[in-house]
């Protein structure tokens, strides 16, 4: 008996001592992975601050120490939501001249063109802000100002290009693709319905009845005299009347200047230097830096990983 009472002590001990070990073990697996999750949510939270600090420094890189010629990028599509859409480009430009620092702005185009709306915007805007501030605006062509580009540029005091750049292109187009004939000789019979006669217009797969063609066209030619008399209203007496000149045609910039569809030649650099007098040149452009990359590419994981690392520190 006494054996028995022995050993079943014994084995409590034991028993004891093995679950003492486990719950040990559990509460540093539990300490650790607190604070790993303490050290997830600190590193989120200073990712975060990083990612907000950044967005907020491009509004330090526009003030400036002196006199100096303001510059603001218009590059690539001319399109709502693209970086050279009149959200961006308006505020860009209002803050270059209201700085009292600001001698001239210049607006820095490369560009292919792109919507009439927005081109029409920012052309507006230009007229307005020359009015208010009293501050010369020029246009430097590096590669191209054609169509919406040229729209805007037409606005500027001056416009100044390279020989070689590609000007113009004074025009307006709808393109589209007609599959009617092929699905004939295939056999494709196309079923859409409407409510509206004209609601299917310029559906590619449906044909296009001369009425319609008539008023898309109609649409375009007004839209094209709207281009034309703004170009006619920002250039005035120095265009060179030609029966070309507002065909949809593009020139170069030697071409250009002889037109008088700009003024001469000239750099960013020139123009501060030369022109502006004041060669010292700050960027106002309102581009997308990298805090908005990060926050469009990585925002909802971003998000994600913070809520579930405070999860963490919460439920543990």
């Amino acid at each position: 008996m006494a054996n028995e009472s022995f050993q079943s002590e014994g084995g409590a001990s034991w028993e004891r001592a093995a679950i003492e070990k486990l719950l040990q073990a559990d509460a540093r697996e539990r300490r650790a992975a607190r604070r790993w999750a303490i050290i997830k949510s600190l590193l989120w939270l200073v990712l975060a601050a990083v990612v907000v600090w950044l967005a907020f420094a491009d509004q330090f890189n526009h003030k400036s120490t002196g006199p100096h010629t303001a510059m603001v990028a218009i590059k690539g599509e001319i399109a709502n939501g693209a970086d050279a859409s009149a959200d961006k480009i308006l505020p860009a430009m209002r803050a270059a001249l209201k700085d009292d620092d600001t001698k001239a702005l210049v607006l820095l185009i490369d560009s292919p063109g792109g919507s009439p709306v927005q081109a029409g915007l920012i052309n507006d805007e230009i007229f307005r802000l020359k009015t208010r501030y009293h501050k010369p605006i020029y246009a430097v062509v590096e590669d191209s100002c054609t169509s919406a580009a040229y729209y805007i540029a037409s606005a500027a005091d001056k416009i100044y290009v390279d020989k070689a750049s590609i000007v113009g292109s004074i025009g307006v187009l709808m393109d589209g693709f007609g599959f009617t004939g092929t699905m004939q000789k295939l056999g494709i019979e196309r079923r859409l319905l409407t409510a509206g006669e004209n609601k299917g217009m310029l559906d590619p797969f449906s044909p296009l009845s001369s009425e319609q063609r008539q008023y898309a066209q109609t649409m375009l030619d007004q839209i094209h005299q709207q281009f034309i008399d703004v170009v006619k209203k920002g250039r005035g007496d120095r265009l060179k009347e030609s029966p070309k000149l507002f065909s949809g045609l593009f020139w170069t910039g030697q071409q250009a200047v002889d037109m008088g569809l700009v003024d001469d030649f000239g750099s960013l650099d020139s123009v501060a230097r030369n022109v502006v007098k004041a060669k010292d040149v700050v960027d106002y452009t309102n581009r997308q830096n990298l805090a908005e990359r990060v926050a469009k590419r990585f925002g909802a994981a971003l998000g994600r990983g913070a809520v579930e690392a405070l999860k963490e520190v919460t439920l543990r």
